[in-house]
């Protein structure tokens, strides 16, 4: 634990990338095998379930600190992060533990499921000999919420240069379902074993968003087209008879897409299809605010399989007939894909299988004026693909690009402000927008909408903050109701009806655009005008 928590304090302390690659590798060619694999794991995003909720963290805190309650989340509301205000106010040990991280982290998975009194007991223990760092650490994975500026990709870098294999094939090892409690390092990442690799699906290729004029990228006959589509990218895998969905999130989702089932039947085996989960009622294309309703559910009731079925849109093929052809050209793997295709088609097996069509243009306006009808068929914009490229490894320039067809946008008026987290836990710029309605009374009145935090700048941020501070109306905990005045100009992404708001309306991916200091709260819009812009 203490070499982790020296890493981490490394890792948090520098922007440079070399330094983290470096700090990384010493730490993997030093520290034991367990622990390697548990720091994979919580970088990667694996980390134990949470075994205290934050309400009794923040309490046993308090009393270990002997402050009151009261103090403690006026210090947290300062401070933006639970596990560092807690290691701030406990008072500081000399001394420093000898427990590995694996160690420490097989006691919060049994800690789970103890009482109160026995968790209340192992977090005092553990608090007040822990030096500052550890502790902080320590709290941080007893919350789940271990984020730290450190990429997969980053960090698949530093292992290859710790054990000399190929970062490519180090991001294939690591993806999948693998319990970092009971895997080793050898098995994981050093030795190679056929049936591990049932499964796994590839890591995933991810486009970059167009910077420059589109004409840039040269001639548009080197291009394929395709609209970009708003749902759950998965790759779908058919091998030895058995299916296997996964998320880009790395979550095998198999058993929450039962449509998909039909595939055994239609698609040969040693099939790895890349493509988008869409929701399709009624026949066609829906909301992302549709498929909201399949996310994260356990069970998918018959009733919601009738009510949102979903398709997968699929767009490239990554293996076939058992063979990666991921190096393979895009338009070489897209013939094989369409062939599969009509051979689907033929059979008639399943109807939740649709190919994303490729579009072929003379001139970029061409293709600008097929970006401008993305909505009318429920896509964000394009995606543009070269022709001869291969399908790369994570986030690389030059072969794949993402065109969004520009956010739509309303004027809105804040009403409610909370304070940042990180370096703006000091400030107010957390803010909810509203928009005018009329009540039963037939008066005018302001109805929120939408949260945004990100898009001032940082000295219009402090601007804001300052005001806030001044034209407090009420405060509820850390939110603050504020005097109707300011109005912002709020893009977001996509919109539909939600009975889940109380507007009636959801947008998606919310965030100030500018601050419209020339507009008076008067003409800000309604809420009949964002209700306007549904499809």
């Amino acid at each position: 634990m203490k070499r982790f928590a020296q890493l981490i304090k490394t890792l948090d302390s520098t922007n440079k990338t070399n330094v983290k690659v470096n700090a990384l590798t010493h730490y993997f060619n030093t520290v034991d095998d367990k622990d390697k694999v548990w720091t994979i794991a919580i970088l990667s995003h694996r980390r134990p379930p949470r075994p205290v909720n934050t309400t009794l963290l923040r309490e046993w805190a308090s009393e270990v600190a002997n402050i009151p309650l009261w103090l403690f989340e006026e210090s947290y509301h300062i401070v933006g992060d639970l596990a560092e205000t807690i290691a701030l106010v406990i008072p500081s040990s000399k001394t420093s533990t000898e427990k590995s991280l694996t160690q420490f982290l097989v006691e919060m998975i049994a800690l789970k499921k103890k009482d109160d009194k026995a968790k209340k007991q192992y977090l005092y223990e553990n608090w007040k000999v822990l030096n500052y760092y550890e502790r902080f650490v320590f709290t941080k994975l007893i919350t789940g919420g271990f984020r730290i500026g450190v990429s997969q990709k980053l960090m698949t870098r530093a292992l290859a240069k710790a054990t000399e294999i190929d970062e490519d094939i180090l991001a294939y090892k690591m993806m999948g379902n693998w319990d970092p409690n009971s895997i080793s390092f050898q098995e994981l990442i050093l030795e190679e074993n056929e049936s591990d690799y049932l499964s796994k699906p590839y890591p995933f290729y991810l486009a970059y968003a167009i910077e420059n004029k589109v004409e840039e990228l040269g001639n548009v006959k080197d291009w394929s087209v395709e609209h970009k589509w708003d749902g759950i990218r998965a790759q779908v895998i058919l091998r030895n008879n058995e299916l296997f969905v996964w998320s880009r999130g790395e979550e095998l989702v198999t058993d929450k897409y039962p449509e998909f089932k039909s595939f055994i039947s239609a698609i040969p085996n040693g099939t790895v299809l890349d493509g988008e989960i869409l929701p399709y009622p009624k026949g066609q294309i829906g909301t992302f605010n549709d498929l909201q309703t399949r996310i994260g559910r356990k069970t998918v009731s018959k009733n919601l399989l009738e009510k949102t079925p979903v398709i997968l849109k699929v767009y490239d093929l990554l293996e076939w007939q058992g063979k990666d052809i991921r190096n393979e050209p895009f338009v070489e793997r897209r013939k094989l894909l369409e062939r599969l295709f009509e051979k689907v088609n033929f059979l008639g097996a399943t109807k939740s299988l649709h190919l994303s069509e490729t579009l072929e243009h003379n001139s970029w306006q061409q293709v600008v004026q097929e970006r401008n009808r993305s909505r009318e068929v429920h896509s964000e914009g394009l995606m543009l693909k070269r022709k001869e490229s291969p399908y790369l490894v994570g986030r690389k320039k030059g072969d794949w690009w993402k065109w969004k067809v520009d956010p739509l946008t309303i004027d809105a008026v804040l009403t409610y402000a909370m304070r940042g987290h990180g370096r703006r836990s000091n400030l107010f710029t957390d803010y909810t927008f509203a928009l005018w309605t009329e009540n039963d009374d037939g008066k005018k009145e302001l109805v929120t909408f939408a949260k945004a935090y990100s898009g001032l700048t940082d000295a219009e941020f402090r601007q804001v903050d300052n005001w806030i501070k001044k034209n407090t109306l009420e405060r509820f905990g850390p939110v603050r109701s504020v005097t109707p005045h300011h109005v912002f100009e709020i893009a977001f992404e996509g919109i539909a009806l939600s009975k889940r708001h109380k507007s009636g309306v959801a947008t998606r991916f919310p965030r100030i655009l500018r601050w419209r200091q020339d507009k008076k709260i008067e003409e800000a819009n309604t809420l009949e005008d964002l209700k306007n812009m549904i499809p």
